[in-house]
């Protein structure tokens, strides 16, 4: 059982579903019984600008409704971003980062548990795509239930039924996916 408020930030760009991810999360918890809140912040509000999006969840009420700051876990839905925000800014020592990519080549971390996962090439597998966009989304919130061990698959895919409304089963399936797929980096490459 959790005893503190666990925080999230989701770090993606407009159009890949970055906020119905911090909601479904944030249901799936509420699902269990638990508290959970999600949040988005905007800057330009425009297909393809960094967005954000934030979780928090906890056995106790949730009084505080600012941005995370200090989060347990940042999910970075596109990679691109390391180059533009500074996505681990104000991560918790130990923190986890969640990335979708196939691979993390070029990318170095140091004390924190990475996992990672091709969330684009399961949206595209299943075709979730919206204006040439890969909804990552999906992929990336199983990928995060599981590496942050806050809510249950099957919470995660009960929230997606209930709020989803076109293609419920290959969201699923994507879900599912995500939490399947993501691996945790151990220090080696891939190949």
């Amino acid at each position: 059982m959790m005893e503190d408020i666990f925080e999230i930030r989701w770090h993606g760009r407009g159009g890949q579903g970055v906020v119905t991810a911090a909601k479904m999360l944030a249901l799936a918890a509420v699902m269990e019984g638990k508290y959970g809140v999600a949040q988005p912040f905007f800057g330009a509000e425009r297909r393809g600008a960094p967005v954000m999006a934030f979780n928090r969840i906890s056995n106790k009420k949730i009084r505080i409704k600012s941005r995370v700051y200090n989060p347990d876990l940042v999910a970075v839905v596109d990679k691109t971003l390391f180059g533009i925000v500074n996505v681990l800014q104000g991560l918790k020592e130990g923190g986890t980062v969640v990335i979708n990519t196939p691979d993390i080549e070029n990318l170095e971390f140091s004390g924190y548990t990475i996992w990672y996962l091709d969330a684009t090439g399961i949206a595209l597998d299943l075709g979730l795509k919206v204006a040439g966009i890969p909804l990552v989304n999906m992929p990336m919130l199983g990928a995060v239930s599981r590496a942050s061990g806050i809510v249950s698959l099957d919470s995660v895919k009960e929230a997606v039924k209930d709020q989803i409304r076109q293609m419920v089963d290959k969201n699923i399936e994507a879900v599912e996916r995500g939490w399947e797929n993501v691996k945790i980096y151990r220090g080696e490459r891939d190949g």
